[in-house]
C-alpha cells in the first residue's frame, strides 16, 4: 500500500513537473469579453504554474503564486493572468495611473513572446492590477536594461479586476499587432509578475537574478494547437490635421494661420517584414524627453521616441556603442543654423521605411528620408538613407553590416561652401556574441565614415566582452575613435581617444536577513590619446549592498 501511494506521488509531481515546462496555444471559437472575470473559455485553457522566485531568491518557488492561461481564436491572441496573494485584505497601491508604467513599485502582469523564436527579439505586454496597460519591445536578447524599450505602442485591450486575495488580468492581443511567420507550430513565451507589498519578483520559466527580467535566452516553449495564420491584412492608416494661429496685439500686426496635414502608413508586406510610409510627419504628439542637466562638456543622448523609427530600431541604431552611434534618428530633420548656432527643424516631405525578418536567420532594415531645404538659413535639401543586414550565426549571435548615406542633389552654387556638404556616409559591421547560455555577451564593431573631403582616421572600431554567472561578472570594454570620425547622421561623443574600461565584481547572497546581495569590486576608466597621453581616468574600489 505505501508502495502504491508513493508511486502514485511520484508520478503525480513527474506529470506536474512536465506540464508546467511548456503550454499550449488552444483555439476558441467565439471571442473573450475582456473584463477581468474568468469566464467559462478559460476552463478549456492550458496553465502556466508553479512560478519561481526570481528576486529576492532565484532557487525556490515564488512566496505569491501565479497561473497564466492563453487561447486564440481567428483574430487575437487571449492571455489571462491570476495573481494570488497570501494577504487576503490586501489592498492594491500604485505610483500613477499612466501608461507605459515602470519600476518595482508597480504591481504588475507581463507576458513576452519570442515569435521568431530568434531568442533576440520580443514583443511585451503587461498589466497593472488597475488595469493600466503597458506594451515593449525587447531587442539584443534582453541582456541589459537598455534592451527593453517601452516607448513602442500598439492597439490591444486589456482589463484588470481585484478579488479578495487575488487580482486577475486580462487581456487580447490582436495577431495582426505581432509579426511572426505563417504555418508555426511554437512561439518562445514567458510571463513574470511583480509583487510591490512582498517585495517579490516572479517567473514562469527560471531566471537567475544575474540577468534580468526579460531575458531571452531562458524563455520556455509555447506550442499552437493549429499552426498559425494571417489574421487578415495587417494595415493602419493615421492622418492628422493641424492649425496654428498667432497674433501680436501690441503691434497691431494680421494674425498669422498656417495650416498642415499628413498621415502615416504601416503595412505587413510579409507576416516578417514591415513597411512604414509617412508623409509630411506630424511630432508634435511624440512624448516629451526627460528634463536632463548636463554638468560635462559633452552632447547628451536622448533616445528616439517617434513611433516611425521604433518597430525594429535596433536594426538601425545598434550599431556601434551607446558614445559612438554611426547612425541617430532624431539627426533627421534637424540641422545646424550656422549664422545662429542654433538647431532648426527642417521639414519632412516623405519618409519610407521596410524592416523586419527576410527568413528565419536574416533581418532586413532599409530607410529613406527626404528634408526640405532652408533658403533662410542656407541649407539645402537632404535625403536620409540607410541599409542594415543582420545575418544571424550559431545560437544567439548575428553578423550585422550597414551603410548610412546624407546626400544633396542641390547644385553648389546656391549655397555658400562653408555650409554646403554634397555627401556623408558611413559604412561598417558589428559582430553581436551571445551565449546560449547568456553567461558570455559581447560585440565587435569597425566603422568607417567619408565625405567630400578625404581624411585619414575617419574611423572608429571597439570590443566589448561580459562574463556573468551569480557569483561573479567580468565586463571589458575598449574603443578607438579617429580625429576625423564624424558621421553627420551619427552621435558621436568624443574623437581622437582610446579607451580601455573594466568593471570587476564578485557577490555573496545571504541566505537569511534582508540583505539579498553584497560583494566587493574592482573598476577603471581610461581614456587617452596619442597627443596629450591620458586624458581622463578614473578607478574605483567599490562594494555593493543590495
Amino acid at each position: 500500500m505505501l508502495r502504491k501511494i508513493l508511486f502514485i506521488l511520484v508520478f503525480s509531481l513527474s506529470i506536474g513537473g512536465l506540464s508546467a515546462q511548456n503550454i499550449v496555444f488552444k483555439r476558441v471559437e467565439q471571442p473573450i469579453q475582456i473584463d477581468g472575470e474568468i469566464d467559462e473559455a478559460w476552463n478549456l485553457a492550458d496553465s502556466a504554474y508553479n512560478w519561481v522566485q526570481y528576486f529576492p531568491f532565484d532557487s525556490s518557488l515564488a512566496v505569491n503564486q501565479s497561473v497564466a492561461k492563453v487561447l486564440f481564436d481567428d483574430k487575437n491572441i487571449y492571455v489571462l493572468g491570476i495573481l494570488y496573494s497570501n494577504n487576503q485584505d490586501r489592498k492594491y497601491v500604485t505610483p500613477s495611473l499612466r501608461r507605459d508604467f515602470r519600476g518595482a513599485a508597480n504591481d504588475n502582469f507581463t507576458v513576452i513572446f519570442d515569435t521568431f523564436q530568434d531568442r533576440t527579439n520580443a514583443f511585451t505586454f503587461g498589466i497593472n492590477p488597475f488595469g493600466v496597460r503597458r506594451e515593449g519591445l525587447v531587442a539584443n536578447g534582453g541582456t541589459g536594461e537598455s534592451s527593453f524599450s517601452l516607448d513602442w505602442d500598439n492597439v490591444w485591450k486589456g482589463e484588470a479586476k481585484q478579488y479578495r486575495g487575488y487580482w486577475v488580468a486580462e487581456m487580447a492581443i490582436p495577431l495582426n499587432s505581432l509579426r511572426f511567420n505563417e504555418g508555426q507550430k511554437e512561439w518562445n513565451i514567458n510571463f513574470y509578475r511583480i509583487d510591490s507589498e512582498s517585495a517579490e519578483r516572479s517567473t514562469w520559466a527560471p531566471i537567475s537574478r544575474n540577468f534580468t527580467l526579460f531575458n531571452l535566452a531562458v524563455l520556455r516553449v509555447a506550442q499552437w494547437e493549429e499552426p498559425t495564420k494571417k489574421s487578415g491584412k495587417n494595415l493602419s492608416f493615421i492622418p492628422y490635421i493641424s492649425g496654428n494661429s498667432s497674433k501680436n496685439f501690441e503691434n497691431k500686426t494680421d494674425a498669422v494661420t498656417g495650416f498642415n496635414a499628413g498621415f502615416d502608413i504601416k503595412y505587413g508586406i510579409t507576416p516578417g517584414l514591415n513597411l512604414d510610409l509617412t508623409v509630411n510627419p506630424d511630432f508634435s504628439q511624440v512624448e516629451v524627453d526627460q528634463q536632463v542637466t548636463n554638468l560635462d562638456r559633452f552632447e547628451i543622448f536622448f533616445p528616439e521616441r517617434r513611433q516611425f523609427f521604433l518597430e525594429n530600431a535596433d536594426l538601425f541604431s545598434n550599431y556601434g556603442n551607446r558614445g559612438t552611434r554611426p547612425f541617430f534618428s532624431r539627426r533627421i530633420g534637424v540641422s545646424r543654423d550656422e549664422s545662429t548656432g542654433q538647431n532648426i527643424q527642417s521639414p519632412i516631405p516623405f519618409g519610407a521605411r521596410i524592416s523586419g525578418k527576410a527568413n528565419d536567420n536574416l533581418r532586413v532594415g532599409i530607410l529613406s528620408m527626404q528634408v526640405s531645404d532652408d533658403q533662410a538659413a542656407s541649407l539645402p535639401s537632404y535625403n536620409y538613407s540607410m541599409v542594415s543586414l543582420q545575418q544571424k550565426v550559431f545560437t544567439r549571435s548575428n553578423i550585422s553590416a550597414f551603410l548610412v548615406n546624407k546626400q544633396t542633389f542641390q547644385s553648389r552654387e546656391k549655397y555658400a561652401d562653408s555650409l554646403y556638404n554634397a555627401y556623408d556616409r558611413t559604412f561598417g559591421v558589428d559582430y553581436n556574441l551571445a551565449s546560449a547560455d547568456n553567461r558570455i555577451t559581447g560585440k565587435f564593431f569597425y566603422h568607417q565614415n567619408i565625405n567630400e573631403v578625404a581624411k585619414d582616421s575617419a574611423f572608429a572600431m571597439g570590443v566589448e566582452l561580459e562574463y556573468n554567472v551569480p557569483k561573479w561578472s567580468l565586463e571589458m570594454r575598449s574603443q578607438s575613435v579617429g580625429t576625423n570620425y564624424a558621421p553627420e547622421v551619427g552621435f558621436v561623443r568624443r574623437t581622437d581617444i582610446r579607451q580601455l574600461a573594466m568593471t570587476y565584481r564578485r557577490s555573496f547572497f545571504p541566505s537569511t536577513g534582508g540583505v539579498q546581495r553584497h560583494g566587493p569590486g574592482f573598476d577603471f576608466d581610461v581614456v587617452g590619446n596619442k597627443t596629450y597621453g591620458f586624458l581622463d581616468w578614473d578607478v574605483n574600489l567599490l562594494y555593493d549592498i543590495n
